[in-house]
């Protein structure tokens, strides 16, 4: 007997959780990432984007179906027969991520690592120039792949006839009731963002007085005023 198609939870709540979050991270950051006025925030976004790599890492590892990279990181020919689909007008149809969504959310994921990288090491003075100009070329690169990305989105979701971004707010998709997931893991979604807002709080009360009233920048308030009086 065929099952009934329904409405069915496919992505998680830390997944969505962390996807929402990664947004406003990486918008934050690149709107920060010119003068030393709004280097606090442009730190404080860059760490926290670490920090959401990393569980993303770990629950593509251990979390749900569709959470798992195992899920939907195909090979090659599997992306190329997807996008062939798409051309014809006829897509395949996917529950979870789609092969070329797939591609995206993996360079996604490796551009973040590298920025945050890069972005730890310029901070720390560990490294020379051309980490600056790794750390602007990934960040533009990781701006196109988001323009990509969205783009693909909306033409999915008008082939497919589903609203793609939705789904990625209330979880739900249309499917069969095995295909869905059993539980949407709302306690550790919501620990993962008390943990990025209570950590952007801690930066902001740490912050020396001086920063965060624009007198002082941050490198200056890192390392005194006075050494680098010296310096000069």
């Amino acid at each position: 007997m065929t099952e009934k198609k329904s409405k069915i939870l496919v992505w998680d709540a830390p997944v969505r959780v962390f996807h929402w979050l990664m947004v406003l991270s990486f918008a934050g950051a690149y709107l920060t990432s010119d003068g030393e006025r709004w280097r606090l925030v442009h730190v404080t976004l860059g760490y926290t984007m670490g920090g959401l790599i990393a569980f993303r890492i770990l629950w593509g590892l251990v979390g749900t179906r569709y959470a798992r990279f195992s899920s939907f990181v195909r090979a090659p020919s599997s992306v190329i027969r997807y996008l062939k689909s798409m051309l014809n007008g006829t897509p395949e149809h996917h529950i979870g991520h789609n092969p070329a969504g797939a591609v995206a959310i993996v360079m996604l994921i490796l551009l973040g690592a590298v920025l945050v990288t890069t972005g730890w090491s310029i901070y720390n003075d560990v490294g020379g120039e051309w980490l600056e100009e790794l750390h602007e070329v990934a960040g533009n690169l990781m701006l196109l792949v988001v323009g990509v990305h969205i783009a693909g989105v909306m033409v999915a979701s008008w082939l497919h006839h589903e609203n793609l971004a939705r789904s990625m707010v209330t979880g739900m998709k249309e499917g069969t009731p095995s295909e869905g997931i059993r539980r949407p893991w709302r306690p550790l979604a919501a620990a993962i963002l008390v943990a990025a807002l209570g950590f952007c709080w801690f930066q902001w009360r740490s912050a020396p007085s001086q920063v965060l009233s624009g007198s002082v920048t941050l490198e200056n308030a890192k390392y005194g005023s006075k050494g680098h009086d010296d310096d000069d």
